[in-house]
């Protein structure tokens, strides 16, 4: 009877701390169907925060608005902090565009954005790459939960991971993405985070967000802190600071165009390619542009991702660059390191 007895009473030694640390307590599994649930069952939503990203030694900051609206509009203005430059990000039922208000002009993609690749500000986006990661990693402490998972960036294979940080009532935090030498090179942090805004009937409407966007209120009320200005001359010619290995300058070549400059760079050897910049024109009325390619995010604009090109605008500057035997990845980490030069004159 003692022996039953004493039996009893080890037994319940050993069940009592499993029921207390289990009873109560989720897991991984548990967060991430409440994550998905919150995520997937707002109708809308609009987020706001800074996005950091590092190139080289230069850091860009972009105070970020993403918008969302059921079932597929997207709204997300990006504004450079340094210089005010704001450029949009816009899915409505007539295509994808990126508007750039200091041109007055929208660049219109036929493209699956944002569904072709992971995006750091979108809680959609998010919620999916934590799901779809069968080797994610998970960690809770007493204030977060931290999920690192795989990230899907065809155009930008360096880019190897994330870490998703959430506070216990599972709002997004911050968003850190790692190269493949685990060295940060996109950080977004979340300031607000609204899963029932109200949006006007012409929120996602292309003309709306061209007139309602910050930029051209700074540009109405006469502001000088706005990036664009018109600029008729090239005085310097920008290199790229990365060059593949085995290819050289060979030609450098300045002609004029209506109202500006344009500068043809020609890179011979194995892996040849093209530079065009060109002084950028502001259109008298707002154009809208067929592009081909996908938008993509440089260091400090919004561009233009095709097979075997990028174009972009920075600092008043048109670049297109092109290349029949270098990859994505190749064309982008020059495209890099032509936008690591801040300013142009």
């Amino acid at each position: 009877m003692k022996k039953i007895k004493k039996s009893w009473f080890l037994f319940l030694l050993i069940l009592i701390p499993f029921l207390i640390t289990g009873c109560g307590k989720k897991g991984e599994s548990e967060y991430l169907k409440e994550l998905e649930k919150k995520v997937n069952n707002a109708k809308s939503y609009q987020v706001q925060g800074t996005l950091e990203i590092s190139n080289n030694d230069d850091t860009y900051h972009y105070d970020v608005v993403a918008s969302y609206k059921n079932p597929d509009f997207y709204r997300v203005s990006l504004k450079n902090q340094a210089n005010n430059h704001e450029q949009i990000i816009l899915k409505n039922n007539e295509g994808v565009y990126v508007l750039t208000p200091s041109l007055n002009k929208s660049f219109k993609f036929q493209s699956e954005w944002p569904y072709n690749n992971s995006q750091i500000y979108l809680l959609k986006s998010l919620v999916d790459d934590i799901k779809n990661d069968n080797e994610k990693d998970f960690v809770e402490n007493e204030n977060e939960i931290i999920f690192t998972t795989k990230v899907n960036y065809p155009n930008n294979r360096k880019l190897a991971k994330q870490q998703v940080v959430l506070n216990k009532d599972l709002n997004f935090k911050m968003v850190t993405i790692f190269d493949e030498g685990d060295i940060p090179q996109m950080k977004m942090t979340f300031t607000n985070i609204d899963l029932n805004p109200t949006f006007n009937d012409n929120y996602f409407d292309l003309n709306e967000a061209m007139n309602t966007c910050a930029t051209c209120k700074d540009q109405e009320e006469g502001s000088s802190n706005t990036e664009t200005k018109e600029t008729a001359s090239i005085d310097d010619i920008i290199f790229p600071l990365y060059i593949p290995s085995g290819t050289k300058l060979t030609d450098q070549d300045k002609i004029a165009k209506t109202n500006g400059e344009r500068v043809i760079l020609t890179f011979d050897g194995e892996k040849p390619f093209l530079l065009v910049e060109e002084t950028a024109d502001i259109s008298d009325e707002f154009a809208v542009i067929p592009t081909y390619g996908e938008p993509y995010l440089l260091s400090d604009t919004v561009g233009s991702l095709a097979d075997n090109s990028v174009t972009w605008t920075s600092n008043g500057i048109e670049y297109y660059l092109v290349s029949d035997v270098m990859s994505q990845d190749e064309l982008i980490e020059v495209a890099r390191s032509v936008s690591a030069i801040p300013t142009m004159k």
